[in-house]
C-alpha cells in the first residue's frame, strides 16, 4: 500500500485557547491576557500559513497547521513513515504545548527539535538551572520564594539579586523593580507574583553585561554549532520587562506597529567586537548539544561582559519563530524567509 504524501504538521497553542482557559480557572482577565501573551508567535505566524505551505509544495511536502486542542485525534491518524511534526510553543504548566512532543512520541512520530522531557525543564528555571549547574555550565545559582517565604535561600551577591517568576516565560512578572539589592524586596515580590500569576520566583545573583541571544536552526541534518547566530540584543535598557516583551509581538504589537511607535531591539554580532566570547558560547552550545539534548531548533539567552565572562541565564526549546531576531537569523545564515528556511529544514529531514 502507498504511503502519504509527506506532511509538515505544525502543532500550535494559540493565545484565545489558554486566554480562556485561564479565565475559566478564575484568573483576572488583565492577568490572564499577560500570561497568554506568551503564545504571541502563535498569533504571529498564522498569517504566514500560506507562506508556508507555499514553501513546503515547492519541495513536495504538504504543509498542515493543527491547533493544540485538535492534536491528538491528527497525530493517532498520521503516517509514521511520512510525517515530521513541529512544534511551535511549549509549556507543561500554565501553557501545554509539551504534550505535542509526547504525543508524536505515543504514535511513533519523527519530530522537529528537543525530546518532550526537555519542554517540560526549559519551563521551569530552578530544575533547568540545577540541571545546567550539574553539567558545569555558568548559569547563576538560584534561591526559590512563594508568596514571602523562602524555600531555598538564595547565594549571597555583592551586586544584589535578580527576580523573576519560575514557570512563566517572555518576560511576563519581570518589572523595572526586578533587580534589587535587599532580599526582603525579593520576598515582596514573590507576593506580588503569586497574587498575580499564582507562581514562584527564582532569585539569582545579578550578573552584568550585555543581553546577547543565540539562535539555532539545523537546516541540514549535521549542521553544528558553527551554524549559531550569536548576537547582542539591545533594547536601550539593562534588562528587557514584560512591557517590552509585549510591544514587540502578538496583537501589542500589531498595534504598535499601526501606530508607528514599533520600533525593535538593535542587533549586533558578538564576533564583531568580542571574539572570544563568540568562542566560548559555542563551546556552552556544544555542550547544551551534547549533554542535555538540545537540537534542531533552540535558543539560548546570555549576559556577556566586556572582559568576555559569559553567563549562561536560559534556553528555549521553542524559540519566537516569527520574531525579529529568529528572522534575522534566517536570512544571515541561511538566506532564507522564515518560511522557506522552515520548509527547506522538514524536507531534508523527511526526504534524506
Amino acid at each position: 500500500m502507498p504511503h502519504s504524501t509527506p506532511t509538515l504538521v505544525l502543532v500550535y497553542e494559540p493565545e484565545k485557547a489558554c486566554l480562556d482557559r485561564l479565565s475559566a480557572d478564575g484568573y483576572p482577565a488583565d492577568r490572564a491576557l499577560e500570561i497568554s501573551s506568551y503564545l504571541a508567535q502563535s498569533t504571529d505566524l498564522a498569517p504566514e500559513f500560506n507562506l508556508l505551505a507555499a514553501a513546503c509544495e515547492k519541495r513536495g511536502l504538504a504543509f498542515k497547521p493543527v491547533e493544540l486542542d485538535d492534536a491528538a485525534p491528527v497525530l493517532a491518524k498520521a503516517d509514521p513513515a511520512t510525517t515530521l511534526v513541529w512544534t511551535l510553543t511549549d509549556g507543561v504548566a500554565y501553557f501545554r504545548g509539551g504534550a505535542s512532543p509526547a504525543l508524536a512520541r505515543l504514535n511513533g512520530l519523527r519530530t522537529i527539535g528537543a525530546d518532550d522531557s526537555l519542554f517540560a525543564l526549559c519551563q521551569d528555571k530552578l530544575r533547568s538551572g540545577a540541571v545546567l549547574g550539574a553539567l558545569d555550565l555558568p548559569a547563576p545559582q538560584a534561591g526559590l520564594a512563594r508568596n514571602g517565604e523562602w524555600l531555598v535561600e538564595p547565594p549571597a551577591s555583592p551586586k544584589g539579586w535578580f527576580v523573576k517568576p519560575n514557570r512563566l516565560g517572555a518576560k511576563i512578572g519581570i518589572w523595572p523593580d526586578s533587580r534589587i539589592v535587599d532580599l526582603g524586596h525579593a520576598l515582596e515580590l514573590s507576593r506580588r507574583v503569586f497574587s498575580h500569576y499564582r507562581d514562584d520566583v527564582v532569585v539569582q545573583p545579578y550578573v552584568a553585561g550585555r543581553n546577547v541571544r543565540a539562535s539555532f536552526l539545523g537546516l541540514k541534518p549535521e549542521t553544528g554549532v558553527e551554524a549559531l547566530g550569536i548576537v547582542f540584543v539591545d533594547s536601550g535598557g539593562d534588562f528587557q520587562t514584560m512591557a517590552d516583551s509585549m510591544a514587540l509581538y502578538g496583537d501589542t504589537g500589531q498595534a504598535a506597529k499601526d501606530a508607528g511607535t514599533y520600533a525593535e531591539p538593535e542587533l549586533e554580532a558578538v564576533s564583531a567586537s568580542q571574539p572570544e566570547a563568540d568562542r566560548k558560547i559555542r563551546a556552552i552550545a556544544r555542550k547544551l548539544i551534547s549533554g542535555l539534548g538540545l537540537k534542531d531548533v533552540f535558543s539560548v539567552d546570555f549576559r556577556v561582559e566586556a572582559d568576555d565572562t559569559v553567563h549562561l541565564i536560559e534556553f528555549e526549546v521553542c524559540p519566537g519563530l516569527p520574531c525579529f531576531d529568529f528572522r534575522d537569523y534566517c536570512r544571515r545564515q541561511w538566506g532564507m524567509s522564515l518560511a522557506d528556511a522552515m520548509a527547506q529544514t522538514a524536507a531534508n529531514r523527511l526526504f534524506r
